[in-house]
């Protein structure tokens, strides 16, 4: 089998000739051949990594069978949910991969399906608390009496009534008020009788 190493540190004055050391000498064991070593030195909490992207490209032409790596954060410290999301691109290439130290993230392994259930729904928590928080910090800045979303278009709605009573289109107001052809709608809509 074809395989391919990704390994990551943080900072360059970390050494990562452990992490490649056992790579290689797991890879040795199984038998695998490996045709690329993909090494990044940059956080794990964006993907925004040369040789993760290069790993994906090469991924997506079927350049090996397998990726191994040291241990899931070593792969991705981007969360849950967005690292479900880089396994399943690989799934969808047809590209296993398996942890080192983590044995039983292996795509090919007995638990494949397990470990990808888990970490779906651990993936759905994480979208519920990051909603929460979300919705959370929106109530605390209303108490703070922060008025959140885009401040709304001040004119007088007035001259929207009289130019559209003299027979002006929606487009024609907006474009006289320099408004939105939405905002010249919500004030009309106002102004109509409550029935």
């Amino acid at each position: 089998m074809k395989i391919a190493l990704y390994s990551r540190i943080s900072t360059s004055d970390q050494n990562n000739q452990n992490q490649l050391d056992q790579l290689r000498a797991f890879a040795q064991t199984q038998g695998w051949r490996i045709v690329h070593e993909y090494v990044d030195v940059a956080s794990g909490g964006n993907a925004d990594r040369q040789e993760f992207r290069a790993l994906f490209a090469a991924a997506s032409r079927r350049e090996f069978d397998l990726i191994l790596f040291w241990s899931l954060d070593r792969f991705s410290r981007e969360g849950v949910l967005t690292t479900l999301r880089y396994l399943e691109i690989l799934t969808q290439y047809n590209v296993g991969y398996r942890s080192y130290s983590e044995q039983f993230l292996d795509s090919c392994g007995a638990f494949r399906d397990a470990i990808i259930s888990i970490l779906a729904v651990i993936a759905k928590q994480e979208r519920v608390r990051l909603s929460e928080r979300t919705l959370a910090g929106l109530a605390r800045a209303r108490a703070a009496g922060r008025v959140g979303g885009r401040p709304r278009v001040q004119c007088n709605p007035h001259k929207v009534l009289r130019l559209r009573a003299a027979g002006h289109s929606l487009g024609t107001i907006a474009s006289k008020l320099k408004l939105t052809k939405t905002t010249v709608y919500r004030i009309l809509a106002a102004a109509q009788p409550q029935t």
